[in-house]
C-alpha cells in the first residue's frame, strides 16, 4: 500500500505566534492520526518557481490515512488556529507503492 503525505510550504506568516499557537493543536493531532514528521524547517536548496521558506513534511501509513487526519476532528480544531496571516501552499498527496 502507497503511502500518504502531508506537504506545506508557507510562502508567507506575519504572526510566528500564532502560527505557533497552531503548531501546539496540530501536533498532537498529526501523531494521534499515526503521522510523523519527516521534515520542517530543515535546510532548502530551491530550483525553477521553488522558495526556500518553511516546508514541513509528514508522512502517514497510507493516502487513506493522510486524508482521514486532515478531516479529523481534532485537525479541523487546529485549523481555526491558524492565523489569517499565513500563506499556505497544502497538499496530500500519495506516494508510490
Amino acid at each position: 500500500m502507497a503511502k500518504g503525505y502531508w506537504v506545506s510550504v508557507y510562502p508567507a506568516i506575519s504572526d510566528p505566534e500564532r502560527l505557533t499557537a497552531y503548531n501546539k493543536l496540530a501536533r498532537p493531532a498529526v501523531q494521534a492520526a499515526g503521522g510523523r514528521l519527516l521534515s520542517r524547517d530543515g535546510r532548502v536548496v530551491a530550483h525553477e518557481a521553488g522558495i526556500t521558506q518553511r516546508v514541513v513534511l509528514i508522512e502517514f501509513d497510507s493516502f487513506k490515512q493522510a486524508v482521514a487526519a486532515y478531516e479529523s476532528e481534532a485537525y479541523q480544531k487546529a485549523l481555526v488556529a491558524l492565523p489569517d496571516g499565513v500563506e499556505r501552499d497544502f497538499r496530500i498527496i500519495e506516494g508510490i507503492d
